[in-house]
């Protein structure tokens, strides 16, 4: 029932969130940009966007590799373009991360490493986007005219980022009554192989591909940008893109909608350009991900991962955020060595 209510709640905000970016919108404009699409941008923002999934199982492998389980390259690709139809399909914002769970789990029968995979590889992703928010700050403190937007980016940067510097301290104390909490006990095991893997010979890799794939991130967002109107301004697309991600992951609305185009009409008008443009840009970026995602959808019937269950996926999602269990096992030690 709880979780029923959970997911109503995110409708609910969606719809609310949708409601309140249309408000205020002269829909004669919208038609009209819309009309004037050039698709050749957005058939580029998908190959981009490919890219990226691509760069996503690179990652991916390294991290699986660290927990002591070898993914072929391949397969960790096919799972993260499954991963990227059940983000829109599943009512969560971790629904392809659940799915990713489930996958890798029954290929390797060892669900600790799986979850413990995907967990780390999502906490990896986001103090990389963090970072970046953080040292693109000079940037957005110039091209941001909004006061407000300025000290909004501040602190969404520097806190996103502090939670995430307080993930990778979790792995560096020594008290041992941290382990007697389950959640505790295993979000520390996965600090320590955070930290192991970012110092260790895959780090700079992990690095560079981490921050790539937020800037591909922003490369689809002005494909699209490109595909309505000539002068996207690429620069403060740079500091407006990362920010705007951060905040679509928070998990209150269905697939980031509602969320996305909300905080992409703010970014907008706070840095001086037109929200009606940041509106359709949303909007063309979301129905880009969506096209991407039914192609996962596709892969996903034609492999032998088909007879995998969305509600399987459901249940490996409540384990993601801390719902089912605990686990018998009370060691803290690492899966594996990276």
């Amino acid at each position: 029932m709880r979780k029923r209510l959970l997911q109503f709640s995110k409708i609910v905000a969606s719809v609310a969130l949708i409601y309140l970016a249309f408000r205020g919108i002269d829909f004669s404009k919208v038609i009209a940009r819309l009309s004037q699409i050039n698709i050749a941008w957005i058939v580029l923002a998908i190959g981009v966007a490919l890219f990226q999934l691509w760069l996503g199982a690179v990652r991916w492998r390294i991290v699986t590799l660290a927990c002591g389980t070898e993914l072929p390259l391949s397969r960790a690709f096919r799972y993260n373009f499954i991963g990227a139809f059940f983000n829109q399909t599943l009512p969560s914002a971790i629904g392809g991360d659940a799915m990713r769970v489930v996958l890798l789990g029954r290929s390797s029968s060892d669900w600790r490493v799986a979850t413990y995979s995907v967990f780390l590889d999502r906490a990896i992703g986001l103090i990389a986007l963090a970072l970046l928010v953080v040292v693109s700050l000079p940037l957005s403190w110039r091209l941001i005219l909004s006061s407000h937007g300025r000290y909004g980016v501040i602190v969404i940067g520097l806190a996103s980022l502090a939670a995430g510097m307080g993930f990778l301290l979790l792995g560096q104390l020594k008290w041992t009554w941290l382990n007697a909490w389950f959640p505790i006990r295993h979000l520390r095991s996965c600090s320590i192989l955070a930290n192991q893997i970012l110092v260790g010979p895959s780090s700079f890799r992990i690095g560079v591909i981490s921050i790539s794939i937020h800037l591909l991130a922003v490369a689809m967002i002005w494909c699209v940008a490109q595909s309505i109107t000539p002068d996207p301004q690429a620069l403060k697309l740079f500091t407006l893109v990362p920010p705007v991600m951060l905040i679509t992951m928070l998990p209150i609305s269905i697939a980031g909608w509602g969320l996305r185009e909300t905080s992409m009409m703010m970014a907008f008008r706070y840095a001086g350009l037109p929200e009606a443009d940041g509106l359709i840009i949303s909007l063309l970026f979301g129905a880009m991900t969506f096209v991407v995602g039914a192609v996962g959808g596709l892969v996903w019937i034609l492999s032998s991962e088909k007879s995998v269950s969305s509600e399987e996926a459901e249940r490996s999602e409540e384990g993601l955020a801390g719902d089912e269990e605990a686990s018998s096992d009370a060691t803290v030690e690492p899966v594996g060595k990276p």
